[in-house]
């Protein structure tokens, strides 16, 4: 698999997003891109072309499941990996989305400091 550097950042809020960008930039060192739905992770993806995608699990209009469904559709993007965020990560709920195609799935809260640690890990295992 190829280095780890660029990654396309979905959530709908606003202050995650502060979080996440500053964590995976000043402490990963990787160059993010972010969106704050679905509909504008579609239409900036491509374009992008991330390595991996950090995609939110509940957001309004469509959520991470389906943008997850919709970006596997993409050329080139159709075997990005992509890592779930959601608040409510419990046991079934991270199986299902790890059959559906996951990486993986990180638990909000999430300490900032070690998000990009976590991410580096998940990458290695794929």
């Amino acid at each position: 698999m190829s280095q780890l550097e660029k990654i396309l950042h979905v959530d709908d809020d606003t202050d995650i997003q502060f979080i996440v960008k500053m964590s995976l930039e000043t402490v990963g060192g990787f160059t993010v891109e972010q969106c704050s739905s679905g509909h504008e992770a579609l239409a900036c993806a491509a374009g992008f072309q991330p390595d991996l995608v950090l995609l939110d699990l509940m957001m309004p209009v469509m959520d991470g499941e389906e943008t997850f469904q919709e970006l596997r559709k993409l050329d080139g993007l159709q075997d990005t990996p992509v890592i779930f965020v959601t608040a409510k990560a419990h046991d079934a709920s991270v199986k299902d989305l790890i059959s559906k195609g996951a990486l993986d799935v990180v638990t909000k809260p999430f300490d900032p400091m070690t998000l990009p640690d976590i991410i580096r890990e998940a990458w290695e295992k794929a």
